[in-house]
């Protein structure tokens, strides 16, 4: 069935993660003292959203698994620096709490969550991209969705990395320009160049111009490691010795750093309310946890004109 508005895939870690950094505990509390500034944050970017986006559909994706195991199997630094020494991530002590809240909420406003044993976010929103009628807009600050980015369905990244308010809307042509490859070899570019961020050596001493200037002329990671193999493919001495000492990290990097588009998830029915799913239960909550303006407001652009 063929969509004329978007629907808006959420990388919800991703975005409370950023609401309870961008917003001080002290100015969100529920009258013991309890901090919801993650709960606040997340709905009143929900609620932006949905006014200036316009969609007639909504996921919110969430990690069931945020450091699955056969990533690590592939790379163990995957992420190892973010385990916490009792095991499980390291999060917040204020932030733990809310995380249940949030979820609490959208069950109320009838406002579908899903995940999936094994898989990350990351990868409930690679699937959905790839299986819900498009057009698809992702919203996430995680760099590795770029490689979701795909004109012909068409599915585009709002790139939240200056938060909500200044999305970056990202089409084919916006990954290109931004980092010097199609949306498509992301992966590849991101497997060269490393992140930090999550465990990523990368090869030692190439950056990001480097990477981009290797794939444009060999077409990706496959075409690079073909061309190590040949003596007449033209790379500096220096390169070919980094590149032919990072053979097995680049073995198995792309595999971890490809976003899943297969993961089994439950049939959903995205349709964005119109209204809560559960209006008496939503106002105990808003009331229980002092969200009554942030409730209100996503309430509002629910029931607002999205034609």
């Amino acid at each position: 069935m063929a969509h004329r508005q978007p629907i808006l895939l959420i990388d919800s870690p991703s975005l409370y993660f950023r609401a309870y950094f961008g917003i001080p505990e002290s100015a969100a509390k529920t009258s013991d003292g309890q901090p919801v500034n993650a709960v606040r944050g997340f709905l009143d970017m929900l609620a932006q959203l949905v006014r200036t986006r316009r969609p007639d559909r909504m996921i919110c994706a969430m990690d069931h698994d945020w450091r699955p195991a056969w990533r690590v199997e592939l790379l163990p630094s995957y992420k190892a620096h973010r385990v916490a020494p009792e095991g499980g991530e390291v999060v917040p002590d204020t932030l733990s709490p809310q995380v249940p809240m949030i979820l609490e909420v959208l069950d109320a406003l009838g406002i579908p969550v899903v995940g999936a044993t094994g898989y990350e976010a990351d990868d409930v929103l690679g699937t959905l991209s790839v299986t819900q009628p498009g057009p698809v807009e992702v919203v996430s600050g995680d760099r590795d969705l770029f490689q979701l980015v795909d004109d012909a369905r068409p599915v585009r990244l709002l790139y939240v990395g200056r938060g909500v308010a200044k999305l970056d809307d990202c089409d084919d042509a916006a990954v290109r320009a931004r980092y010097g490859v199609p949306a498509d070899r992301y992966a590849d570019f991101a497997a060269l160049r490393g992140d930090p961020s999550d465990g990523l050596p990368g090869v030692a001493g190439v950056g990001e111009k480097t990477a981009a200037r290797l794939i444009d002329r060999y077409g990706g990671l496959d075409g690079i490691l073909a061309a190590l193999d040949d003596p007449g493919s033209g790379f500096a001495p220096g390169l070919r010795a980094k590149l032919d000492a990072a053979r097995d990290y680049l073995a198995v990097a792309p595999k971890v750093v490809r976003v899943a588009t297969d993961v089994p998830l439950p049939e959903l029915d995205p349709t964005l309310p119109t209204s809560p799913a559960d209006p008496e239960r939503l106002l105990e909550l808003a009331q229980r946890w002092n969200l009554a303006g942030s409730c209100r407001r996503l309430v509002d652009a629910l029931a607002g004109d999205r034609s």
